[in-house]
């Protein structure tokens, strides 16, 4: 059955606050020079392929593009993919390094610290990173001090679970689920479970180590919680047709992080718009290339609260029964 997805921009009244085997991808396209006669040279570290990241990486080309920055012409990209392997990332890392560039972009948590700890010259953009300073990749997110910044991806995670509410007004225990290695999936987590409890919800933890026991641990839940908060984790949204395969079958919903979990079988979020967020990042690349900014006066960027969007997947919503309420339905 085609999936119908319900998407809309968030609405003034619902809005109070404003998600990453082994070896690597890769490619890398060069041009014959601009008007300058220069080619500009990137490097692009993205930790695993997946929708919110893919979105990120093309909304950062597409903005170099706008600016004048063109594959072809006079911009050679090196893009690779860890495929969610952290010594893979940091192989990349010394790679793109070697090779030096005039810029190396970094998409997730996991593949922003391989290339921060590989280079404190190169300039490093990050994107689809919780919190830079939480990570250690910045000194602060207001005054980065070095040669990293970038954007950040904090989802608005209380409205989230302000969701998880309106959906499942029932529901009484939530589980977490994430993995713990990811800094940027702790600190969503934490966040979560004091919002949980505000909303007068119990939480739990349920953690994953790899892509091998995804499903083994979701099926624990059935029958233990009333609903799944997944966050912008990406072994979880890598994995997300599994998580909802099993979910869905045994009527336990799922609420993520970011649409393209919810595109993947989850059944609603509130989340941030990846490609605008690489779009940002790559506003900021422009900057740099062209020496208008320095890199260590740049703080971390934000995207505004009018860039969040909701989605439910009508579709699983019917299949776990569940009712859409009018407000979520006029804010289509």
């Amino acid at each position: 059955m085609k999936k119908r997805i319900l998407a809309g921009i968030l609405t003034a009244s619902l809005v109070v606050l404003s998600l990453t085997g082994c070896g690597t991808k890769e490619t890398s396209t060069s041009g014959s020079g601009g008007k300058d006669g220069k080619v500009y040279h990137i490097g692009i570290n993205q930790y695993v392929e997946h929708a919110a990241l893919d979105a990120s990486y093309k909304g950062f080309v597409d903005a170099l593009a706008e600016a004048g920055y063109e594959e072809g012409k006079n911009l050679k990209l090196d893009y690779q993919v860890a495929q969610g392997d952290m010594s893979t990332a940091q192989t990349i890392a010394t790679k793109l390094v070697n090779d030096a560039p005039d810029l190396i972009l970094s998409i997730a948590t996991p593949s922003a610290q391989a290339v921060a700890n590989a280079t404190k010259d190169i300039p490093v953009l990050v994107t689809a990173v919780t919190d830079p300073a939480g990570s250690q990749l910045v000194a602060s997110n207001e005054a980065p001090g070095g040669n990293v910044s970038g954007t950040s991806d904090l989802t608005p995670v209380k409205k989230q679970i302000e969701l998880l509410k309106q959906l499942i007004p029932g529901a009484k225990k939530v589980a977490i689920l994430y993995s713990s290695a990811e800094s940027n999936s702790v600190i969503q987590a934490d966040i979560a479970k004091q919002a949980i409890k505000d909303a007068g919800m119990e939480s739990m933890d349920a953690t994953v180590s790899n892509t091998n026991e995804i499903q083994q641990v979701v099926q624990s839940l059935v029958g233990k919680v009333d609903v799944i908060y997944a966050p912008t984790d990406n072994m979880i949204a890598e994995s997300m047709p599994t998580v909802a395969q099993v979910a869905n079958a045994s009527k336990l919903p799922v609420i993520c992080g970011e649409g393209g979990m919810v595109d993947n079988g989850g059944l609603a979020t509130y989340g941030i718009d990846y490609y605008e967020l690489g779009k940002l990042t790559g506003e900021q690349a422009v900057k740099i290339l062209e020496g208008t900014a320095k890199i260590a006066d740049m703080p971390i960027e934000y995207l505004p609260d009018e860039k969040c969007t909701l989605k439910v997947n009508e579709d699983v919503a019917k299949q776990l029964g569940i009712t859409i309420p009018e407000e979520l339905q006029q804010s289509k």
